[in-house]
């Protein structure tokens, strides 16, 4: 008896080895100011640790103790709260369909103060293996180091899939078929400019400009049968604010929509989303590949007439069998009604909502601080604000989940200049839940060092598989495959 008393004691000693005893804690009421704010979230079982630190430099250490309504408990201290990962994961799967509580003591030059206890819901709503995304410095005259990038969501692995340090040029608007990484395409601007399709084809260059269209294909979407690709074709440019609190304005001179027939190699144009007095873009199908939606507005003359751009929500029937678009247009969100403009339409899998962005003016709405997410209820017709995932600042470019029960999004709710990406749950009756902030091994250094914007930001269901070198031969080539048209 005596013996196993005595370990029990030494396990006891073993496990709190290193830890300062948290004594004569003056108690807050309040909860506690971490960095970043994972008070209330709603996070999935397979996401990494949530690991923070006091939004403040006077704390000295932080003690946290986080506990399962289920069971489970984890006791980390530190200059900031770093979880083990099979730890914070067991935790996590004991807890689905409950929370997790977590209590914070943190040490100044005044001694300990424990702050009140604040809680995560683990819910049971599975999220994809990760996300893929560019990240790029907010350089604007010049083509600085970017790159595609993929993240493990269950930990902190980071993973390249193509920088343009081996080409010259800038690589965006990439897009994956239903978060398959299968099926991708990308943009890339330069000298060496081409659209990039990878299937299991391998990887192929395009040109895709032509003498029927405006120019190179720019924002995708895949048709969900892989047998299509929407692209809108921009003339755009941007240009230089005075104002400080609005430093860049990147605008269109034209666009339309067109569709690639992957294998026939042919952009197939339809009259409807190609009017001479109108500009057409981000287009996307939905779930069943029977509507395309896209963004429209009346044209003016720029830079004079550029706050009266606004752009409406609109729809179109969709042919899956001969890749056109059909001739009469429907609008659901219009400017006439809210008086703003909408960018980024993005349907839900499961077909029932979808999302978007809406600001003051223009189709650019990552560099409008007044940018804010909404819903669309396709069943209904209501719009509403997501007000629990919206911020302050800019809060744009969004995607789902493939089960429609997350979303991730880019804002400069952080600091006002940099894009930090941000996931949210959202259950069936269209009800979001307050974002949290993408984890990282010491976020707060991280975030501070991180000279980089998030942009475009993908789920996808699983690693990666991108042949850079093949990839990066294709694009320093000359050889493009030139393509048909078909109207």
């Amino acid at each position: 008896m005596k013996t196993i008393i005595y370990f029990a004691v030494c396990c006891v000693l073993m496990t709190s080895c290193g830890m300062e005893a948290v004594k004569n804690a003056r108690t807050e009421g309040n909860f506690p100011k971490i960095y970043p704010d994972y008070v209330d979230v709603t996070v999935p079982a397979q996401i990494a640790p949530l690991n923070f630190a006091m939004a403040d430099d006077a704390a000295l250490l932080v003690d946290v103790v986080a506990t399962g309504e289920k069971g489970g408990n984890i006791h980390v201290q530190g200059e900031y709260a770093d979880f083990d990962e099979a730890e914070w994961k067991e935790l996590l799967q004991q807890n689905i369909g409950s929370k997790i509580w977590f209590e914070v003591s943190a040490k100044t030059d005044g001694g300990w103060t424990t702050f009140r206890k604040f809680s995560i819901s683990v819910s049971g709503d599975e999220i994809d293996y990760g996300i893929a995304y560019r990240k790029l410095a907010p350089g604007y005259e010049v083509f600085s180091k970017m790159g595609i990038y993929e993240r493990n969501l269950s930990n902190f692995d980071e993973t390249a899939v193509l920088e343009n340090t081996q080409f010259d040029g800038c690589l965006n608007c990439h897009e994956f078929n239903k978060c398959n990484p299968e099926g991708l395409t990308m943009h890339i601007r330069g000298d060496h400019s081409a659209t990039l399709i990878r299937t299991q084809g391998g990887i192929e260059a395009l040109n895709t400009k032509t003498d029927s269209t405006l120019g190179f294909c720019v924002y995708p979407y895949w048709h969900p049968s892989g047998k299509f690709i929407v692209y809108s074709t921009n003339t755009t440019r941007q240009m230089f604010h005075s104002m400080p609190e609005k430093i860049i304005e990147v605008f269109d001179l034209e666009s339309d929509l067109q569709v690639y027939d992957i294998q026939k190699k042919e952009l197939i144009l339809s009259n409807s989303v190609m009017l001479a007095d109108s500009w057409e873009t981000y287009p996307t199908f939905s779930p069943d590949g029977k509507t395309l939606y896209f963004c429209t507005a009346q044209k003016a003359d720029i830079p004079s007439e550029l706050k009266e751009v606004r752009y409406s929500l609109c729809k179109a029937s969709f042919n899956p069998e001969t890749g056109k678009v059909g001739e009469d247009v429907d609008t659901l969100v219009s400017v006439r009604t809210t008086g703003k403009s909408v960018t980024f339409p993005k349907p839900s899998y499961d077909g029932r909502y979808l999302m978007y962005t809406l600001c003051d003016y223009g189709c650019f709405s990552i560099w409008h601080h007044e940018a804010d997410l909404y819903l669309l209820d396709l069943k209904t017709g209501e719009s509403r604000a997501l007000s629990l995932a919206n911020s302050s600042d800019t809060d744009s470019y969004h995607n789902w989940s493939t089960n429609s029960r997350w979303f991730v999004f880019s804002s400069r709710r952080d600091d006002g200049q940099f894009t930090r990406l941000y996931l949210s749950h959202i259950g069936a009756d269209g009800k979001e839940s307050k974002p949290f902030m993408l984890p990282q091994k010491n976020p707060k250094k991280y975030y501070a060092e991180l000279m980089l914007s998030y942009n475009v930001p993908e789920f996808v269901t699983a690693p990666i598989k991108f042949d850079r070198m093949d990839a990066v031969e294709k694009i320093n080539s000359a050889e493009r495959t030139a393509l048909k048209v078909r109207r």
